[in-house]
């Protein structure tokens, strides 16, 4: 019985990287937001948010960001809250948590520049080895591989490796594979087009292999497996959870919301407060929120689906009575032009039409 022989390790990196880039110069992404002007601050800040998300999302939330925050010094100087609320509906928050510590870091250790090498960028938070690639590669030119869930995707295919993702029998081949592509030029035009390839053609389900400008050098599309590399990810069920938020207004249309904790689930943002499913909603306010409530409605409920588990988000609506007093400083009374940052479930309950009726 003979094997095929493999051409992504036959074939010389230069060919698999100029072939690459040929494509890349004709059908590549060359008017994205932070590539004008490609600055280390505003590659970080995209290369974080399209971290689980996907570049159509990210584009108005950085032009935003950007508007807000224009350099790393703006973004150190801001208020966890500011941040927050215009991080607020990309999820996976601990981003933008890690973002604002290593602006802060940046500006106390670097003096507002960015380290240039791969090993200086990873001290900072939130910065793996693929980020701190694409910084140094994308916005210094620095020889630097990366090897983001795109760039995976396709140098798994290209090897036809079978590993399952996640594990070292996957990881540590990809990234030989990643730093013998990587060319020593036009490196930074390299690693935008080996995250484009992955966008457009390679993609997860349905690859366009017949446009892909490496279908003759790669095992997997010689072999026909294309479609199962890289092998998927086993999935569990995911349990789902239930909870009940408060939605408790004043009698000037104002709506409670609580800062929650700064880890963990929606961490630093504010949004209803959360009680226990059956909770008595009348004693609750008054022993925990300290005011009495004149009238209680049930809203919909929302479900909310997170990476391990599935949310059914009780609502109840309450009215304050008159002269009421919030004493914990975790709870706050916000307008609705004035309102912060809250998670997207939350705030698509709050700007639902059904929230909005008079009780």
């Amino acid at each position: 019985m003979t094997t095929k022989p493999n051409p992504a390790t036959e074939r010389a990196p230069e060919a698999i990287a100029g072939a690459l880039l040929t494509w890349f110069d004709a059908h590549g992404r060359h008017d994205l937001p932070w590539q004008h002007p490609r600055t280390a601050y505003r590659v970080w800040a995209a290369e974080v948010m399209l971290q689980q998300t996907q570049v159509a999302t990210v584009i108005g939330y950085f032009n935003a960001f950007m508007a807000r925050f224009p350099d790393v010094h703006t973004l150190a100087a801001a208020s966890n809250d500011d941040v927050m609320a215009h991080w607020a509906g990309l999820g996976y928050y601990a981003r933008a948590r890690n973002l604002h510590a290593a602006a802060k870091a940046v500006v106390a250790e670097y003096a507002g520049e960015f380290p240039r090498t791969v090993e200086e960028l990873m001290t900072l938070p939130g910065i793996g080895r693929s980020t701190a690639g694409a910084i140094a590669a994308q916005a210094f030119g620095v020889w630097a591989p990366i090897l983001d869930g795109n760039a995976k995707r396709v140098i798994a295919r290209l090897a036809a490796l079978e590993a399952k993702p996640g594990t070292s029998a996957y990881e540590k081949p990809l990234w030989q594979l990643a730093e013998r592509y990587t060319p020593r030029v036009r490196v930074t035009d390299y690693t935008q087009a080996i995250m484009d390839l992955g966008a457009t053609l390679c993609t997860r389900s349905r690859p366009n292999c017949e446009r892909c400008p490496l279908a003759d050098r790669c095992h997997a599309y010689a072999n026909g497996s294309q479609t199962r590399i890289p092998a998927p990810r086993k999935r569990a069920k995911r349990p789902q959870r239930e909870t009940r938020v408060l939605v408790v207004m004043d009698e000037a249309n104002r709506v409670l919301l609580e800062k929650r904790p700064p880890a963990g689930i929606w961490g630093g943002l504010w949004s209803l407060p959360e009680v226990a499913v059956d909770a008595d909603i009348s004693a609750l306010c008054e022993r925990r929120l300290g005011l009495s409530v004149e009238n209680v409605q049930e809203l919909s409920p929302i479900h909310h689906g997170f990476t391990h588990f599935e949310l059914l988000i009780h609502a109840t609506r309450v009215q304050a009575g008159d002269g009421a007093r919030i004493m914990d400083a975790s709870l706050q009374w916000f307008a609705a032009s004035a309102r912060p940052g809250v998670p997207a479930p939350i705030a698509k309950l709050l700007d639902s039409p059904q929230q909005m009726l008079a009780l």
